[in-house]
């Protein structure tokens, strides 16, 4: 069964975020205005080293007030591919350089209210270059080992969806190995 979209409006935009009202009709009939929030696209990382450990950042988000781990990642700027914004962000946020990424999955999180795209690459090489650059992302940055991840995830210490996803896929893909 398809909506059927008969018209939106933008009742907020900025930089960051677009927040827009669709006038849409269910297949029953039923018409109305639903709220959609359109978002930047993301670029998220996995990088794993040769010791099976995947590189981690302990943060802090302001908006849910919670402490977690998350894998680099951060918005795809315009003109730059997902690929090369993954990148970017493993060497801004952490001080690593990642080598060849490899894209992983492709993740529409939440697609009933918003529109963000999440594309997740793995490298499975890293060199250090030295401290971030990004000084306000993360309180401490780690290589965790996989056979960690699954607890980690349990004890909810791992809560983002690109995290999940990219993580979760990085178990699954080396499990079948």
């Amino acid at each position: 069964m398809q909506w059927k979209k008969h018209g939106q409006r933008r009742i907020y935009a900025n930089q960051w975020v677009n927040l827009d009202l669709i006038d849409v009709e269910q297949p029953d009939g039923r018409r109305w205005e639903h709220h959609v929030v359109r978002l930047r696209h993301l670029a998220v990382a996995a990088v794993v080293n040769e010791q099976r450990e995947v590189l981690l950042m302990w943060r802090h988000r302001f908006i849910t007030d919670r402490w977690a781990w998350e894998l680099p990642k951060g918005l795809i700027e315009e003109g730059e591919s997902p690929e090369e914004a993954a990148a970017r962000e493993v060497e801004e946020e952490t001080g690593w350089r990642p080598g060849p990424m490899k894209p992983l999955i492709y993740a529409e999180p939440a697609n009933g209210i918003t529109d963000s795209q999440h594309y997740v690459f793995r490298a499975d090489v890293a060199t250090q270059i030295g401290p971030p650059t990004e000084k306000n992302e993360s309180d401490r940055i780690e290589w965790i080992p996989l056979d960690r991840v699954r607890d980690m995830i349990d004890r909810r210490e791992i809560i983002s969806s690109g995290s999940l996803v990219g993580l979760l896929y990085v178990l699954m893909d080396d499990a079948l190995r």
